[in-house]
């Protein structure tokens, strides 16, 4: 059995349904990231605030891997999340060549204010469903999560 991947032979369904959900993810990712905390905070600053909360302190490098951008890119956004307050750099405790990037309680206080307004907004919506709408929801949620682990 062959991957599609490799072959590109997918039934016009499948692929008809793969568009769909993605421009659907895709509108639905521009509007949830529109609810922040703070207007003038971009989405990649806020994936490193996302992702310093969620994993704890990181090097440079290692943040500029996980976000898959260049090390120079993540030292500007890191630069500027520090001079706002978000971050702190501390040296390591083990090898004093590395620079640990650690989450203020400032950045984590936007990060849970962020994701309040955006779960609050998409509970707002779901809300006004009809039952059997946020039950579809639900499913197709736990089938995006085992979608997106692949």
């Amino acid at each position: 059995m062959s991957d599609a991947r490799e072959t590109d032979e997918i039934p016009e369904e499948d692929a008809e349904t793969a568009r769909d959900l993605r421009m659907a993810t895709f509108r639905l990712s521009r509007r949830l990231r529109s609810e922040r905390a703070l207007d003038t905070m971009t989405d990649a600053q806020f994936a490193v605030l996302a992702t310093l909360r969620s994993h704890g302190p990181h090097t440079l490098g290692e943040l500029a891997e996980r976000e898959r951008v260049t090390a120079p890119s993540m030292n500007r956004t890191v630069n500027c999340l520090e001079e706002l307050g978000w971050v702190t750099r501390t040296p390591d405790e083990v090898d004093r060549r590395k620079v640990n990037i650690e989450i203020t309680d400032a950045g984590r206080a936007l990060v849970a204010e962020t994701v309040r307004r955006r779960d609050l907004w998409l509970a707002h919506v779901v809300a006004g469903l009809a039952p059997a709408q946020r039950r579809t929801l639900a499913k197709a949620a736990a089938i995006m999560s085992e979608v997106a682990a692949r």
